[in-house]
């Protein structure tokens, strides 16, 4: 059963992620009623404009999150389900993009059935676009909306397309969208979010080794502007211990949870528990704003179960820490995620990094001296 919270408590609560706006629009009355914030994610071409509207109609609880997973015009920031739809090479026409995308690792024994499948699907997909033209508006959306988070983007390994999105039984065909190229464009949209300084909502299916691999990379590339902002592993589905060393390798990366997805994750008590507690968010990943609140409080009830946390009965606003509840310290998180700006991990020097370091110090030293004419 789920908790129920006082007002003045409920005002505190975030959802970090969810998408309000798929099912059409949100009526006035519905966000008149809703008592938290939420991180609403867009997913389509019609949508992307509902999420800005909505985010417009009430600032004080909508923060847009301008990424689109699906349609046939969709352009913008991309969930990797969809991400077959950009092309990364301009000169190739649309068969040969779809073709190389579609039926990139086929077998010979399926080549024949998976080639008839492909050309019942090719007519119905549209023209795909470059890359350059998502990135654009990517940019444009995001300098329109100031406090606008990059998302929902990211990988799966195991998505299938099916034939029809939108049909009420979705029959699935065997095609997969490649690691690699999914792994071009969530690259892409995360420079964009480090060069604007926003924060991003990262999706990771069966994908964390090349999620982690990427991470290093962008650190690496971006050195300290990486960690002017925040990384959110959404519905994350990472292992306790991969978690473990996630934390400790990337000092803005922070894990959120939901319980209509990670309830069906085994180890889902064990990853709260070796959770920091200033790492951890909550999220309801839910499509319907009137389900947002008690599906964000199941996964808040959960958490401070799991963590020995009390649940505020009331809100008190000048309060030690000691005695912070799970509200509180969920809050706290979200505004140091907002917030960005985290501190470079400490990098540990090598026996040998650290005696050439002392030897080039002795010798700068050394000239220093014979430049002031010392005897």
């Amino acid at each position: 059963m789920t908790i129920t919270l006082n007002p003045d408590v409920l005002r505190h609560v975030v959802d970090v992620h969810c998408h309000p706006t798929d099912a059409g629009e949100v009526s006035q009355l519905e966000m008149d009623k809703l008592e938290i914030t939420i991180c609403a994610m867009s997913s389509m071409k019609s949508d992307q404009q509902r999420v800005a509207a909505l985010a417009q109609a009430n600032p004080d609880k909508v923060i847009p999150c301008f990424g689109r997973t699906l349609s046939t015009e969709s352009k913008g920031s991309y969930h990797p389900w969809f991400s077959h739809l950009i092309r990364l090479e301009s000169t190739t026409s649309k068969e040969e993009h779809y073709r190389k995308l579609l039926l990139h690792d086929t077998a010979q024994t399926k080549l024949e059935e998976h080639t008839q499948i492909f050309n019942r699907l090719l007519p119905t997909l549209p023209d795909p676009i470059p890359l350059s033209e998502v990135l654009d508006e990517l940019r444009s959306n995001l300098t329109m909306h100031p406090g606008a988070m990059v998302g929902e983007v990211g990988l799966d390994r195991v998505f299938r397309m099916p034939y029809d999105y939108f049909a009420e039984k979705r029959q699935l065909t065997p095609f997969t969208i490649p690691l690699e190229h999914q792994l071009a464009i969530l690259e892409a949209q995360v420079d964009v979010a480090v060069e604007l300084k926003r924060n991003v909502s990262i999706h990771s299916v069966k994908s964390q080794q090349a999620t982690l691999d990427l991470l290093r990379k962008l650190a690496q590339r971006h050195g300290d502007d990486w960690y002017r902002i925040s990384i959110d592993m959404h519905s994350c589905g990472f292992s306790p211990e991969t978690w473990r060393d996630t934390e400790k390798a990337f000092s803005n990366v922070f894990v959120s949870l939901s319980t209509v997805i990670n309830h069906k994750h085994s180890s889902l008590t064990r990853l709260i528990d070796m959770c920091s507690p200033d790492r951890i968010l909550a999220e309801s990943d839910y499509n319907n704003v009137e389900m947002c609140t008690p599906q964000v409080l199941q996964i808040i009830e959960l958490i401070a179960e799991v963590k020995g946390w009390r649940i505020e009965e009331e809100w008190v606003e000048e309060l030690e820490e000691a005695k912070w509840g799970a509200v509180r310290r969920l809050a706290e998180n979200w505004k140091r995620f907002k917030k960005g700006g985290h501190p470079p991990p400490t990098r540990t020097l090598s026996k040998r990094a650290r005696k050439k370091q002392l030897l080039d110090s002795s010798s700068e030293a050394g000239s220093s001296q014979g430049g002031d004419g010392a005897p």
